[in-house]
């Protein structure tokens, strides 16, 4: 006797479904021509080149606006068909529920490529010793500088091959390599890098013994990265209670919500109740920040 009603319930359901995507996917495809045309427009004017070592560096900004657009549909979708069938149906559950989805779906892809670009610039950064003892050694056997450095980047791997090949690049085309060498501090900026510029261009204008400068700056180098490396573990205790911290609140509400369904259900039903987790995540979110703030030591 139900069943026809149920099934018409559902139908419905599969109907409103459908035309939500439907209309999700219009203005996806909209928005995604609009941000293509854009930024075609923009590197036409601008001359942007290839070679970019932020996000940019590993997809471009319009291809990056699709992602984010496409997977913030599709989480809103899933989010809100989740809700209907268990039989949230009311504003205050369904609107912050749907924001959160929609904040997910752009931060997501973006934290995704801002975390290769930090690794990057990390792997850039462990090679600098590399360079300074590479560049010592090769002035040392009689090389000059521009050569010592032609066969350091033959032998190197990875972002510093990248950077060196361009460095060498514009010094044949008439730059300076000293100038050369802060371009690419320009791009991937690195204290150690820095002071190993400064120390071969004020050597290069002074005279000396570039090979035993170099040598003396990659002593130098060495213990900065013994000392940075003693300091990482010395706080390592303090940045993972920041992170259990901040997840407990998220555990603790699982577990109970999977023990006693009915004691936790008003905390998602209830305009209260989604005001308290608004409350408890941006507490959560201050405290985490406050604790990495405390053990962030910049030296």
């Amino acid at each position: 006797m139900n069943s026809t009603p149920l099934f018409q319930r559902y139908a419905l359901y599969l109907l409103v479904f459908a035309a939500a995507g439907a209309l999700t996917y219009i203005i996806v495809k909209l928005l995604q021509g609009f941000s293509m045309e854009y930024y075609e427009r923009r590197a036409k004017s601008t001359g942007l080149s290839g070679h970019r070592n932020d996000i940019g560096y590993f997809i471009a900004p319009g291809v990056l606006l699709q992602i984010q657009l496409s997977l913030a549909s599709l989480l809103l979708g899933g989010v809100v068909s989740i809700l209907l069938f268990c039989h949230v149906f009311y504003w205050y559950a369904q609107l912050p529920a749907g924001l959160i989805a929609v904040a997910a779906g752009f931060a997501l892809p973006w934290l995704y490529f801002a975390r290769k670009v930090k690794k990057r610039a990390a792997e850039f950064d462990g090679s600098i010793l590399d360079l300074a003892q590479g560049l010592a050694n090769g002035m040392r056997a009689g090389q000059a500088l521009p050569q010592a450095l032609e066969v350091f980047a033959r032998r190197s791997t990875g972002p510093m091959h990248e950077e060196l090949a361009i460095v060498l690049k514009e010094y044949r085309l008439g730059l300076e390599l000293t100038d050369a060498l802060q371009r690419m501090y320009d791009r991937l900026p690195c204290e150690d890098l820095q002071l190993l510029i400064v120390s071969i261009r004020l050597t290069l204008q002074s005279g000396g013994s570039l090979a035993d400068v170099l040598l003396r700056i990659s002593q130098t180098i060495r213990s900065r990265i013994e000392f940075h490396q003693k300091l990482q573990a010395l706080t390592a205790q303090g940045r993972f209670e920041a992170l259990a911290m901040s997840l407990a609140p998220l555990f603790a509400f699982i577990l109970l919500f999977m023990v006693n369904n009915e004691l936790m259900l008003p905390m998602v039903t209830t305009l209260i109740g989604w005001c308290a987790i608004g409350v408890m995540l941006i507490l959560e979110a201050v405290g985490y920040m406050a604790i990495r703030a405390i053990v962030s030591i910049k030296v």
